[in-house]
């Protein structure tokens, strides 16, 4: 009985949305909010169930707006239901926001009508209602079961933002240290630059301020290439380069500036590789900016292959499927025609997909060459197996077997960052967010030798800071990379890795001794808190350790670089293009997230300093950055959001 009423309400649904769907004026006691001026009428289609199960969250989403006159866009979208006057919904939108990404979720007991809203930037107000019938005693089920994506069973339903059912792991800023208690700082690298492109979509897309937990610093930090000098040789894979300056937004702290730089390897040099685009096409990725624009980027990845390299393609939704068997690179005609064939549907078994992908690149291995499989998806695993420690397990133990894990996120409203990101770290790849064509053409194209090929795994850095120079320290960004001193040479630890030609930088606000930054009290029975050291050791403010392995080494390498009190350079305008750029964006990163370290310097400041050190920049990506920090300080706060963990 269930299954033939939700057959039928399916087959309705998908008849009100090509049709437009019978319309009820809004009620005065919501029209007259908007007064004096005159609601325009049946002007916004609403996708919503024909038929829901009494107390079920429904699914509504925007689906076509009539009639906006040219140059006008939507600047505010509200959502009501027939029971109550104030708004379930309320959305802010820039001009390149997408209508049709907005969604929510709310829940209806009785049979009613959902209206929406919309205020243009013209001043035309226009709406649109939608009529659910709600059934008793669950017969009703669901009316898209192509659409449904079950609540969070620990999270209150809060219908301020098309961003409520995103997933971020929280963190909590690193905080300082008094060297005399803990002289010693030990994190893994980390070269997935997600989260910059994430923030970009919250301030372009959607004209608001982004989550503070969607907000990592050191990837904003990383998304640029600081070009730092290339390695002499292969034999260590990166370089390091330090510098220690001023710090923009404290005067009586200095920043301490870590770059590491990977050698290169054109893309005519990359040993030939064993692809598996394993895609997402279940209902959630239905939006044009998922697998629209996923489809499109993995085309121009697809354009770089050669016959050297072969591509298999693995879809899911409620199963998964091969769409194409591993296919040599150079038909491409074969492997676009295979992604444009493509359609969304289905609910999300994310785990039955990654399993048949990791089954395909075993079965086209490439010995010596790269195995990787591609996971391009909004994260939105519902179905199957959704048991995330399950996933992480398989993906690490297939890393373990040559084969890698790079993922590419797309989309909001349900986006699952923290898995995301957790699949490519133990996948031995890096986590990219892609909101926009260009975004793809970075990360597939113009840094596809870092994408792929992997010169370095397991990259850990330990920092001893002397007590004699420095009395605190404070390692900005890698909240969630933090590791223990004895990981540092306990080769069973994982850590990230560097691609070809990756940069990857770390900074530490440090407080010299005796200078009156120092914000930690001292301990009156603290034993040597005054000893002076003598000997070399004055001269050094830190040593720097860094260990990684060879890809296919079991046993880690240690390099070190001693820091002198002679690179300390105490003018702004002194220090490198490198310097000045990273702290503007590190600070830009600290103060999106709320931090209480830097709230001293304003948006005006960061851009100031930002202009400044643009440089060499041949994509305009640092000129873009421009651009956000000026934007920024005009946007409406995130409401204070919860974070999925």
């Amino acid at each position: 009985m269930k299954t033939t009423l939700r057959l039928l309400a399916s087959l309705i649904y998908f008849t009100v949305i090509i049709q437009l769907p019978a319309n009820a004026n809004i009620p005065d006691v919501i029209a007259q909010q908007f007064k004096p001026v005159t609601i325009s009428q049946h002007r916004i289609i609403i996708k919503a169930p024909d038929i829901a199960e009494n107390g079920s969250s429904v699914n509504v989403s925007i689906s076509k707006i009539i009639g906006i006159p040219p140059g006008a866009y939507i600047t505010e979208l509200y959502l009501f239901d027939s029971f109550r006057k104030k708004p379930l919904a309320t959305f802010k939108l820039s001009e390149n926001t997408l209508v049709t990404d907005l969604r929510t979720r709310i829940k209806m007991q009785k049979t009613g009508h959902v209206y929406a809203i919309a205020r243009l930037s013209n001043g035309l107000i226009i709406s649109g209602s939608k009529q659910v019938k709600i059934t008793i005693g669950g017969c009703g089920g669901y009316a898209n079961p192509y659409y449904y994506n079950p609540p969070f069973r620990t999270q209150r339903h809060n219908a301020y933002s098309p961003n409520q059912h995103e997933k971020y792991k929280h963190l909590k800023e690193n905080r300082i240290q008094s060297t005399l208690d803990n002289p010693v700082s030990t994190f893994s690298i980390d070269v997935d630059t997600s989260s910059y492109s994430n923030v970009r979509r919250f301030l372009l897309k959607q004209g608001r301020l982004p989550i503070a937990d969607a907000v990592r610093t050191e990837e904003l930090i990383n998304y640029f290439n600081y070009h730092y000098p290339v390695p002499s040789s292969h034999d260590v894979p990166f370089s390091i380069t330090t510098e220690i300056g001023p710090n923009p937004w404290n005067n009586r702290t200095r920043l301490l500036h870590i770059g590491l730089q990977g050698y290169t390897v054109p893309k005519k040099e990359l040993p030939p590789a064993n692809l598996v685009f394993l895609i997402d096409v279940s209902g959630s990725m239905s939006s044009p900016s998922k697998l629209g624009l996923l489809k499109t980027s993995l085309v121009l990845l697809t354009n770089q292959l050669t016959k050297r390299d072969s591509v298999s393609i693995v879809v899911y939704a409620g199963a998964s499927g091969v769409v194409l068997k591993p296919t040599s690179g150079d038909q491409k005609s074969l492997i676009t025609s295979a992604l444009n064939r493509l359609r969304a549907g289905g609910s999300t078994n994310g785990g039955a997909g990654i399993k048949l992908a990791f089954a395909m690149a075993r079965q086209a291995f490439v010995k010596n060459g790269i195995n990787r499989v591609i996971i391009a998806t909004d994260g939105d695993f519902n179905v199957g197996t959704t048991n995330h420690r399950q996933l992480i397990n398989l993906v690490k133990q297939e890393s373990k077997n040559g084969i890698g894990l790079t993922t590419l996120g797309f989309g909001m409203g349900n986006y699952n960052d923290h898995l995301m990101e957790q699949l490519a770290d133990n996948g031995n790849g890096n986590s990219a967010y892609i909101d926009n064509l260009n975004e793809a053409k970075k990360v597939l194209i113009d840094q596809m030798s870092a994408t792929l090929h992997t010169i370095a795994n397991d990259v850990k850095i330990q920092v001893q800071f002397n007590p004699d120079v420095v009395s605190e320290y404070r390692l900005i960004g890698y909240e969630n990379r933090q590791l223990q001193r004895d990981d540092f040479s306990n080769d069973q630890v994982d850590a990230g890795d560097i691609g070809a030609g990756h940069t990857v930088t770390a900074i530490y606000e440090v407080t010299f001794k005796g200078h009156k930054g120092a914000r930690l009290d001292n301990f009156r029975y603290r034993k040597h808190q005054n000893t002076n050291m003598t000997g070399t050791y004055l001269n050094e403010v830190a040593l720097i350790r860094l260990r990684y392995k060879k890809p296919g080494d079991t046993n880690s390498k240690l390099v070190e670089k001693v820091i002198s009190r002679k690179e300390i350079i105490n003018e702004m305008a002194k220090t490198s293009i490198n310097f000045r750029f990273s702290a503007a964006v590190a600070a830009f990163a600290q103060r999106l997230r709320n931090g209480k370290y830097n709230n001293s310097i304003s948006y005006n400041d960061i851009l100031e300093l930002a202009k400044k050190s643009t440089g060499p920049d041949a994509f305009g990506y640092r000129r873009e950055f421009l651009d956000l920090v000026s934007l920024t300080s005009n946007l409406m706060p995130a409401k204070p959001f919860n974070s999925k963990k």
